[in-house]
């Protein structure tokens, strides 16, 4: 068994080494300059449509299963996980403070293809046999790039990866998080956790769409809301943090003594692991949305990656640099549960485990409806009660477990495979987000004189 981690281990790093990399932040570079920043530009509409209500479209030009928020809440719920925690706290160890600053410039060209990625699964969804909508890579790489080989092979890397990055990881991490801070049992927690997943998940994306619509908002708020205080009340700290920041990512120093590399690995990597751009998964989602137009959802996709890497994430890092808690040889959840403490005392402890488990709950539902549809993509109909039922399974065996290293190797080979056939389908399909964008700002000029008139 050691054997197989051990092979798996140095599978993951040849997986997620500089060459995909490289090509997660290129992509994202390249649809930034041919789209003509519309992170920057577009922003604004996106945040517009995502959170002010506003009357509805006729029924007749909208398709979709849930509306436009819940479409974000649900891809919200599957990458505002342990990642916004864990994954900015490993970058810092391992890269240096700088990591933040490199996992910000990958969060921004992200916006970019979480643009293209939401534009493509709209424009190329399928209504299924059972009357759902049903959209992402594996179909705008058939229908789009004609290459279904390619959507087949998305498709089977995502519906694995979602046992384990989705579920099993996750449902660990609030097991051990429950059992450090208030020493509730593994196997309780497994029991509540297959549960609480049944009830949600067996309701499909409607039920699941509804459910994070409703309490991911409010995760996201208390989180931030803690992280703010912390700022607030030690503002005095902040430009020193921001300092140690960008000093340590493009001082001479840094460069010099190949911290920089460092930075640049880590802040990535773990920046791509939080906001999830360039992997496919996000689009799942993204085309069950309720809209007459792909530009619409893909602006509103967009805000995503601003929500979960420059906002949440930054809260996190700019919290543990101010506390040089990092300094002190912690790592992982320990070390933000530390940084959050050094401010707030024990209820800041505290903070960070309740923020944990429901940002890695939501997770799980999330990913379950990504890896569902992936199933349904290569089997049909006939597969997504059974893979429900595997799901819920998981997600309480991967609580009770105290080893997780060989699901977690597997699912992360398998989750950075996802984003190779996707990535490919971004750049030859970029001409077609070009044109969708191009017809979708035609329409909000037409409705822009009409609410004038």
């Amino acid at each position: 068994m050691n054997q197989i981690e051990s092979w798996l281990a140095s599978l993951s790093n040849l997986v997620w080494g500089p060459h995909l990399l490289i090509l997660l932040v290129g992509t994202g570079v390249f649809l930034t300059i041919r789209l003509g920043f519309i992170q920057v530009t577009r922003l604004g509409v996106g945040l517009k449509e995502a959170f002010i209500p506003k009357n509805e479209k006729p029924k007749k030009k909208q398709r979709g299963d849930i509306s436009h928020f819940q479409a974000l809440m649900t891809a919200l719920a599957a990458t505002v996980g342990t990642g916004n925690m864990v994954g900015v706290a490993t970058a810092i160890v391992l890269g240096g403070p700088g990591a933040v600053v490199w996992m910000w410039l990958s969060g921004f060209v992200g916006m970019a293809t979480k643009y293209a990625e939401a534009i493509l699964a709209v424009k190329y969804r399928v209504v299924d046999e059972r009357g759902e909508i049903a959209g992402g890579p594996m179909y705008y790489l058939e229908h789009g790039l004609k290459k279904k080989w390619l959507g087949m092979l998305f498709a089977l890397f995502a519906s694995v990866a979602a046992f384990g990055i989705g579920n099993g990881v996750q449902t660990n991490s609030i097991s051990l998080a429950l059992n450090n801070s208030f020493d509730v049992p593994m196997v309780v927690t497994g029991v509540v956790m297959m549960a609480v997943t049944a009830f949600v998940i067996l309701g499909g994306v409607k039920s699941i769409g509804k459910v994070v619509g409703i309490f991911v908002p409010f995760m996201i708020l208390a989180y931030v809301g803690s992280g703010l205080v912390i700022l607030i009340m030690n503002l005095e700290l902040v430009p020193g943090a921001l300092s140690t920041m960008f000093s340590s990512t493009f001082s001479a120093e840094a460069i010099g003594g190949g911290a920089l590399g460092a930075a640049i690995r880590y802040g990535v990597a773990r920046g791509v692991f939080s906001n999830e751009a360039g992997l496919g998964s996000a689009p799942i989602a993204a085309a069950a949305a309720k809209t007459d137009f792909p530009g619409r959802q893909a602006l509103v996709s967009m805000t995503q990656v601003l929500i979960d890497t420059l906002i949440v994430c930054s809260i996190t890092g700019l919290t543990i640099v101010m506390g040089g808690q990092y300094t002190e040889g912690l790592e992982g959840i320990a070390l933000t549960q530390a940084s959050f403490a050094y401010f707030l005392g024990p209820i800041g402890e505290i903070i960070v485990t309740v923020s944990l488990v429901f940002f890695a709950y939501s997770t799980v539902l999330g990913w379950c409806y990504y890896g569902e549809r992936s199933a349904y993509y290569l089997l049909g109909e006939k597969v997504i009660v059974p893979y429900r039922v595997l799901y819920i399974l998981v997600a309480g065996l991967g609580a009770m477990t105290t080893n997780l290293n060989l699901i977690w190797s597997i699912s992360d080979v398998f989750n950075g495979l996802m984003a190779i056939p996707n990535l490919i389908g971004l750049l030859f399909l970029s001409g077609v987000v070009v044109a969708e964008t191009k017809r979708f700002e035609l329409e909000r000029k037409k409705e822009t004189a009409q609410s004038v008139a």
